[in-house]
C-alpha cells in the first residue's frame, strides 16, 4: 500500500436499544506525514468491553489508550511485531487495573486491530469482534472468533449449521485482562488493492448481521453512509448490545506516484493481441480449407492440407505458450485473492441483491407506519421525496443509487424512533405528560 492512497473512513459507536451504557470503545490513528506512515502506517482499533456497572468500559477504555500509545513507541520493531507487543500491553495494563480492586477483578474487553502500512493489512485480535475485507462482490472474514462456538466448529465437535443452537454464541474463550498472559492471533500482512474496504466491529453489530449484509452495505456506499445503516439495522433488530463498527476504504494509486508495494493480481495464461491475431488467422486457414474440401472437389488434397496446417500450428503454439509460463513462487509473490497461501476464515457473497433492498423497503413500509400511528417528529416531506427516489432506482434495477438513497430514507426515520424511545423513557421515569426541567408555557 502507498502513502498516496487516500483513506476514506467512518468510525461510529453506539449504545444500542437495551443497554445503560457503552462498554465498547474505538480508535482510529491516522499517520499525520509520510514518515511516520513509512514507520507505523494506519491504525483502527474495536475494543468491547465486558463486566458488571463500568468494569467492561474501563477495560475497553484502557485497551483503545494503551494499544495506540504503545505501537507508537515501539518503532525500533517491524509493525507486526510492534502491534503484537502493543495488544499484549493492554492486556497488561487491563490486568493490573483489575487486581488493584476486588470490584475490577478478572474484567476484560475483545480487541481488533487494523494496521494499514507499507507491507499491506495487518490484523491483531483477541476475542470475538471482527476483522472482514470486501474485495471483488466478496466479503472475507480476516480474524477468528475465539468462542465456544468456532472452538467446537474448529474441533469438529459440532457441525456449523448445529453450533449456535447447540451452545451459547455469547461465551468467548479468550478476552484481554482476565489473565496475566493472552494468546495474541496475529494475521498478515495481506495485499491491499484500490477500493478494498475493511470492516472493524463489535458483535453487536456482526451478531445481528449476516457477513452478505455487511458486505452488500459497505461495498455500495461510502463508509460514513455505511456505517449509519450498519447500526440502524442493528437497532432495528432489537439493539441487545452495544453496537461499534468502523469502515475503512482504500482509495485508487494516484497517477505518477511512486514504485507501488502493492502486489496488484495478474491474470496469467492470456493470449495476448499477438496471440488473439494468430489464432484469428489459423481459423481462417482452417474456414478456407473447408469451403475448399466442400464447395470444389479438385481442391480437397489442398483444402485438407490447410486443415492439417492450421490445426497442427494451433496445437503447437499452445505447447509453447505453456512451456514458456512461469511458475508461481506463491511464497514470494502471493496472488492477494489465492487461496493456496491463506485462506480466510469465512466467505460470503458481497453482491448486491434485489432481495435485500426488498427487505429494506418492507422495513422502511413498517417504520413508516408506526411513524404515523405513534405521531413521530419526522420531516414527512423529506422523507416521501428519499423514498420516491429509492423505489424508483430499484423498479429501474439501479440497485447501488437504491441503496444509497435507502440508507438516507433510514437516517430520517431513526430521527423519529430515536425521539420516540426518549419520550417514552421521560414519561416512564417522570409520568406521561411531565418534564421537569421545563416550565409549561401559557396559553
Amino acid at each position: 500500500m502507498l502513502w498516496e492512497q487516500q483513506v476514506r473512513y467512518a468510525a461510529l459507536t453506539d449504545v444500542g436499544f437495551r443497554r445503560q451504557n457503552n462498554q465498547d470503545a474505538c480508535v482510529v490513528q491516522l499517520a499525520p506525514d509520510q514518515q511516520t506512515w513509512q514507520q507505523r502506517g494506519h491504525l483502527f482499533v474495536v475494543a468491547d468491553g465486558m463486566g458488571g456497572h463500568a468494569v467492561g468500559e474501563l477495560a475497553s477504555k484502557i485497551a483503545v489508550d494503551t494499544i495506540p500509545h504503545t505501537f507508537d513507541k515501539l518503532r525500533q520493531l517491524n509493525a507486526k511485531d510492534a502491534l503484537w507487543a502493543a495488544i499484549e500491553a493492554a492486556n497488561s495494563a487491563i490486568y493490573e487495573r483489575g487486581m488493584q480492586n476486588k470490584d475490577f477483578l478478572r474484567m476484560g474487553t475483545t480487541c481488533s486491530v487494523l494496521l494499514l502500512c507499507p507491507q499491506g493489512a495487518i490484523v491483531g485480535h483477541v476475542g470475538d469482534s471482527r476483522v472482514y475485507r470486501i474485495r471483488n462482490r466478496l466479503i472475507d472474514q480476516l480474524s477468528c472468533d475465539h468462542s465456544l462456538v468456532w472452538e467446537l466448529i474448529q474441533q469438529r465437535k459440532v457441525h456449523p449449521r448445529d453450533a449456535e443452537r447447540m451452545c451459547p454464541r455469547n461465551v468467548i474463550t479468550r478476552s484481554l485482562g482476565p489473565e496475566q498472559a493472552v494468546q495474541v492471533d496475529m494475521e498478515g500482512p495481506f495485499p491491499v488493492l484500490p477500493g478494498d474496504t475493511f470492516v472493524v466491529c463489535s458483535d453487536g453489530l456482526c451478531g445481528l448481521l449476516s457477513d452478505s449484509e455487511i458486505g452488500m452495505i459497505t461495498s455500495e456506499l461510502p463508509p460514513t453512509e455505511a456505517s449509519r445503516l450498519l447500526v440502524h439495522l442493528s437497532n432495528l433488530r432489537g439493539g441487545p448490545d452495544n453496537i461499534t463498527v468502523i469502515v475503512v476504504r482504500a482509495g485508487e494509486i494516484p497517477e505518477g506516484a511512486g514504485d507501488s508495494d502493492v502486489d496488484l493480481p495478474v491474470r496469467s495464461g492470456g493470449m495476448g493481441w499477438w496471440g488473439y491475431s494468430l489464432m484469428c488467422l489459423l481459423a481462417a486457414f482452417f474456414l478456407l480449407g473447408l469451403s475448399m474440401i466442400l464447395l470444389d472437389p479438385l481442391q480437397r488434397a489442398a483444402g485438407i492440407g490447410l486443415i492439417s496446417a492450421s490445426v497442427a500450428l494451433s496445437a503447437t503454439w499452445l505447447i509453447i505458450s505453456r512451456m514458456r509460463k512461469k511458475p508461481v513462487d506463491h511464497a514470494r509473490s502471493p496472488d492477494p485473492g489465492s487461496t493456496i497461501v491463506w485462506r480466510p476464515y469465512r466467505t460470503a457473497s458481497a453482491r448486491i441483491t434485489e432481495e435485500f433492498l426488498q427487505y429494506l423497503a418492507r422495513m422502511e413500509g413498517e417504520l413508516q407506519k408506526a411513524a404515523m400511528d405513534e405521531n413521530w417528529a419526522i420531516d414527512w416531506k423529506l422523507l416521501n421525496d428519499v423514498y420516491r427516489k429509492a423505489s424508483d432506482f430499484l423498479t429501474r434495477k439501479r440497485f447501488a443509487k437504491a441503496m444509497l438513497e435507502f440508507s438516507r430514507v433510514f437516517d430520517i426515520l431513526m430521527v423519529g424512533v430515536h425521539t420516540h424511545r426518549k419520550q417514552i423513557q421521560h414519561e416512564n421515569r417522570w409520568g406521561k405528560g411531565s418534564n421537569p426541567s421545563v416550565k409549561s408555557r401559557p396559553s
